[in-house]
């Protein structure tokens, strides 16, 4: 049954797979580093599904539909940097509202905008195009899978070095995990930490809303009711397990994509789909309780 499993259609897969939860637990990482607890990811995905396809739609231009999609997801965002940030609310109650919002109201707009229930799929919706990088994507095997991307996962690949030297290379960056570590010590640098934390928020949700558009507008072409499936959640994961260093969160959602690129295989095989499906969640759950001691200590930190 696992004969032949290493193959071309196995790598696109856990592309296909790695680069939403990828785009989503960088995000997160940012807000982690920031001192605020992103739990939120999931809804903001949703939500930049949902406006990647309107707004691909309305206008016939895939790029429209990207910017819809990423200011979609800051603009949600800031709902929980006001929450949090300025008015002192606890981030894991509010994340989990917005996420709650985010299933609500996609299903009420789909209904509203589109007059259909479940899965609106049309002509009019332009996706995401691949572009092939020259020699490299002509590599066997790997090449058509590692070096023939839409934009978006490009992005998401060249965010992990750009934003490791950002994050420990740059003075920018590190203001900002001063201000997660040592808010009142960055103060008294001139650093503004609600500016910061506000700004860190919002790119989570820009991040977010690429994850989702990558989703309807990359791996398909469409948009369905909860199609984010819990691959936010998988991403708040991945920031956790990957002690939310960049490095550490693409090895993290590196074996996520695997574990759902294998899934999807085996139901080729012949294994029930209720198996398959469920094989991201259980390696998620077994990376929570390696990383138990982790997901404590940051709910403290937001407790405190």
């Amino acid at each position: 049954m696992l004969s032949g499993l290493l193959d071309v259609a196995l790598l696109d897969s856990v592309m296909r797979a790695l680069i939403p939860i990828l785009l989503a637990a960088l995000g997160g990482m940012i807000c982690e580093r920031a001192g605020v607890f992103q739990i939120s990811l999931e809804g903001l995905m949703l939500i930049g599904a949902f406006a990647a396809v309107a707004g691909s739609f309305a206008v016939g231009s895939a790029l429209v539909g990207v910017l819809t999609a990423a200011v979609a997801g800051a603009l949600v965002s800031l709902v929980l940097a006001y929450g949090t940030v300025t008015r002192g609310g606890d981030a894991i109650v509010l994340g989990v509202a917005i996420n709650l919002l985010a299933l609500g109201l996609t299903s009420f707009l789909i209904a509203q905008l589109f007059g259909v229930r479940g899965v609106f799929q049309d002509p009019g919706i332009v996706g995401l195009q691949r572009f092939a990088i020259p020699v490299l994507s002509d590599l066997p095997i790997v090449g058509s899978a590692l070096f023939r991307l839409t934009p978006i996962a490009t992005l998401a690949l060249l965010l992990v070095p750009v934003l490791w030297v950002w994050l420990f290379r740059s003075a920018s960056g590190t203001r900002l995990r001063g201000v997660g570590e040592r808010p009142e010590a960055a103060a008294t640098l001139g650093v503004n930490p609600v500016r910061t934390k506000y700004l860190a928020v919002a790119a989570s949700g820009v991040l977010a809303g690429l994850a989702g558009a990558q989703l309807s507008l990359g791996n398909v072409v469409q948009f369905s009711e909860n199609m984010s499936s819990g691959r936010g959640w998988i991403a708040v994961v991945a920031v956790l397990l990957g002690r939310a260093h960049p490095v550490g969160v693409l090895g993290a959602c590196l074996l996520f994509g695997v574990a759902e690129g294998i899934g999807f295989r085996l139901q080729g095989q012949g294994l029930p789909s209720q198996i398959t499906d469920a094989l991201p969640f259980v390696v998620t759950l077994i990376a929570l309780a390696v990383a138990r001691r982790r997901f404590k200590r940051v709910l403290e930190l937001t407790a405190a």
